[in-house]
């Protein structure tokens, strides 16, 4: 009996050995496993450039206008909800034209309010965990107050540049003056931990401009591009609007943004580009 005590123990030892590289694979393929997160596509107005040229370092445009889609997109994660960009002010709802800037540059109008939107995939403001914005200016942050209750990511270099005192004087600060709860970020952030949502830093355009990655289950890798391209031509021939902060810097983050959409073979989506507009699932379709 002695000797076949031994015996036992090491044919149990090597049954446990062969089974634990199952085990060990198994768990690797739960964690693998991609987090079911929904992209909506929402309309925040559209935008009539009257003076495309602005968009370009050089004349390329001269003479040429365009109309601009301007979206807003609501991200679903199991962990939270959020909203990246917040479209054009909302005061432009119900207006009986369309309202052109006084230094005729822009003639920009918006149909709907964000709410309203909103009931169409079930959701309120207070349903969202977070607030996101690409950069602060005026097309970008329209409804950003609505969301008051969310906690608001932003690059704290943005936050510096939106919030001084010389800002305050501008609308483009009285549209996200509410914005109390505020996480700032110095760089990339993996919103929900897990790599399927990531705000990505490329600065340029604004001090603190952020685009959005995201990983879906069954459409693959994502990029919207914020601000950072607003044309295809421009995405092409890496043109700078004459407007940007930096320009020095958008042109880094062009090369880095590019060299990271190759690495993860994400499609990319220009969110002022009129023609990705439309390719987008519209609520209560979502991408995922």
């Amino acid at each position: 009996m002695k000797k076949i005590l031994p015996f036992i123990f090491v044919i149990s030892f090597l049954v446990a050995c062969k089974e634990a590289p199952k085990k060990a694979h198994e768990a690797v393929s739960v964690e693998a496993k991609k987090p079911e997160v929904k992209l909506y596509t929402f309309s925040g107005g559209t935008v009539l450039v009257n003076n495309l040229e602005l968009f370009s370092q050089d004349t390329t445009y001269h003479g040429q206008s365009k109309e601009f889609a301007d979206a807003f997109y609501v991200i679903q994660h199991p962990k939270g909800n959020l909203i990246w960009d917040a479209g054009l002010p909302e005061g432009l709802v119900g207006l009986e034209k369309p309202f052109t800037s006084p230094d005729g540059n822009f003639t920009v109008s918006r149909k709907d309010s964000v709410v309203n939107q909103l009931h169409k995939i079930g959701l309120t403001p207070a349903d969202f965990k977070y607030i996101a914005l690409s950069h602060t200016h005026f097309d970008h942050s329209g409804h950003a107050n609505v969301f008051k209750e969310s906690t608001w990511l932003v690059q704290e270099i943005e936050h510096s540049f939106i919030t001084s005192e010389e800002s305050q004087k501008t609308d483009n600060y009285k549209a996200i003056k509410d914005l109390t709860k505020v996480q700032k970020l110095k760089g990339d952030f993996d919103v929900f931990g897990d790599g399927s949502v990531v705000i990505k830093s490329m600065p340029g355009h604004t001090p603190g401009h952020q685009v959005l990655f995201l990983d879906l289950v069954e459409h693959g890798p994502v990029l919207l591009s914020g601000d950072l391209y607003h044309l295809y031509e421009n995405r092409i021939h890496k043109r700078v609007p004459i407007f940007n902060f930096d320009v020095a810097q958008t042109k880094a983050s062009m090369e880095a943004f590019e060299a990271f959409a190759k690495k993860k073979n994400a499609k990319v989506y220009l969110q002022h580009q009129k023609e990705d507009f439309n390719k987008m699932p519209k609520a209560p379709e979502y991408l995922k």
